[in-house]
């Protein structure tokens, strides 16, 4: 089975070394002497994995033809060898462990489990440690303020440079880039992501790969996926902490005290990831433990919080640990499914508390998510809290309570019923009902109908008994002036405004003038 050769050494690589680039590095630079095999396997693997898009197979291939070329220039001596024979392997790293113990061979290898694997059989090792990860070629893309950048094969290389919400795209150079130049900078990155702790390859599939590297959150695509090879690098230009948002105290009481069910909702690129990892950093100083569920995980955490990929771990997986782990808030970035949901919910339920990213366009869109999805009753449990970013600064906040009441602009009594109210959290003033109606749960926006009718009713109501009264609104609060020489009239107003509180959920106020 083996290659064995009196005085002459046998080198066999595993796959770490050739996909990373240190068994080319060790030819080049004439620190190997003797025999260098291949395993077949090792290049039908490549080939295989080439065949199906993924990059690491292109870079196994392409390795390969620099390492022949190597060691032609070197004088070393390179076969290809069929090792596996009939016997099945559940690993080529065990296949190459196998190969060397029979034949005698120097197992090379960048893998220090392979290496302590290897040594435990006898099997003589080189360990080379891997080479640190370079960006080289990605990175001049970049400079401080650059949010992003967009690479694509025929294509000028452009920039996103601003800062949330106040970006310009910028085109970097007149030269459109080259497959050759794309495709080299995506084998830098690849061949980086696999080679240190600070990376992880997220996604792998045919046509893509979604790479976590340091702060660079990083989508390869490639044809036949795409028209052309295109790279997306997404960095974070700043670290913001809670305090820097200049959050109104009333706000910031709520996330101590009682919010425990938030939405972080907003437009792609707003800010919203930034604002859920600075929330993170807050609760994990205010003593909390916290973690977070994310794909990819590219929120920059302290190592107090323990954050989970969805890529790595199913829902009922991520479920389990979390209920076991009970922590005080968890972190769910980027939820688009139904089984994303149904895990907010079910955490929320069993009393975790929960921070939710979302995609929408206006704050009310982050809610109507949930209701397809859950019963409308159930939704004040499980979303107290609506927090809107937009160009990176917080927008608008609601909160939301139940109540049972005669929804605004219905007439009959009758027609009462649970109503999900959602509230200008700051302001205070009633800004959504949702209830169902017949088998349907609507949304109605009620700040521009509700104050309307009401100041309609109002007046109707003081032109009947105190013509000279005046109406102030603000908010929920209403504030009727009436003169003094009108006072007989009070007793007789009061009943019927006591109505149209209960009514329009609002507080009215008397006062003489």
């Amino acid at each position: 089975m083996g290659i064995r050769e009196i005085g002459v050494e046998v080198f066999v690589p595993d796959v770490s070394v050739i996909t990373d680039g240190t068994l080319r590095r060790l030819v080049i630079d004439g620190k190997l002497q003797g025999r260098l095999v291949i395993l077949k396997e090792v290049v039908d693997s490549f080939e295989e994995q080439a065949k199906e898009g993924r990059a690491v197979g292109l870079i196994g291939l392409e390795e390969l033809r620099l390492i022949r070329a190597a060691c032609e220039s070197k004088g070393i001596e390179l076969d290809v060898v069929e090792a596996s024979g009939k016997r099945k392997y559940s690993t080529l790293d065990s296949l190459t462990r196998s190969y060397c113990l029979d034949s005698g061979a120097t197992l090379i290898t960048s893998s220090k489990v392979q290496q302590l694997a290897a040594e435990s059989l006898g099997i003589k090792v080189l360990y080379v440690p891997p080479p640190r990860a370079r960006l080289t070629l990605l990175e001049r893309f970049f400079d401080d303020s650059t949010m992003s950048v967009h690479l694509k094969e025929g294509a000028p290389p452009y920039a996103k440079k601003g800062y949330p919400g106040h970006w310009s795209l910028v085109q970097l150079s007149e030269s459109p880039l080259s497959r050759e130049e794309v495709e080299a900078i995506a084998d830098e990155i690849i061949e980086a992501a696999r080679t240190t702790s600070e990376a992880v390859v997220e996604v792998e599939r045919m046509g893509s790969t979604i790479v976590q590297l340091g702060d660079y959150r990083i989508v390869i695509t490639r044809p036949p996926m795409s028209d052309g090879w295109e790279i997306t690098a997404v960095r974070p230009l700043a670290k913001p902490r809670l305090e820097d948002y200049n959050l109104p105290p009333k706000l910031v009481r709520r996330l101590e005290e009682r919010a425990e069910g938030i939405l972080i909702a907003g437009a792609p690129g707003m800010g919203k990831t930034t604002f859920a990892q600075a929330l993170a950093e807050y609760y994990m100083r205010k003593r909390k433990v916290v973690k977070t569920i994310e794909s990819p995980r590219d929120m920059r955490l302290p190592p107090d919080v323990t954050q989970y990929s969805k890529v790595y771990a199913s829902p009922d997986e991520l479920h389990d640990i979390l209920l076991l782990s009970r922590p005080d808030y968890t972190v769910f970035d980027e939820m688009r499914t139904d089984d994303d949901f149904r895990l907010y919910v079910d955490l929320r339920l069993a009393g975790i508390g929960m921070i939710g990213v979302v995609h929408a366009t206006t704050p009310i869109d982050a809610v109507q998510r949930f209701l397809r999805r859950v019963d409308l009753g159930m939704i004040p449990s499980i979303i107290d809290t609506v927090i809107f970013i937009e160009e990176g600064e917080v927008r608008k906040v609601y909160e939301l309570n139940m109540t049972v009441k005669l929804p605004t602009g219905l007439r009959e009594a009758e027609l009462a019923r649970p109503v999900v109210e959602v509230k200008d959290f700051l302001t205070g003033q009633l800004e959504y009902e949702i209830y169902t109606f017949g088998e349907q749960t609507i949304v109605v926006p009620v700040r521009g109908l509700g104050i309307t009718g009401l100041e309609s009713r109002l007046r109707r109501i003081l032109h009947n008994i105190v013509p000279t009264a005046e109406i102030r609104v603000e908010g929920s609060d209403v504030t009727i002036l009436v003169p003094r020489e009108d006072l007989r009239s009070l007793k007789r107003l009061r009943r019927k405004l006591r109505k149209l509180e209960s009514e329009y959920g609002i507080t009215i106020s008397l006062k003489l003038i």
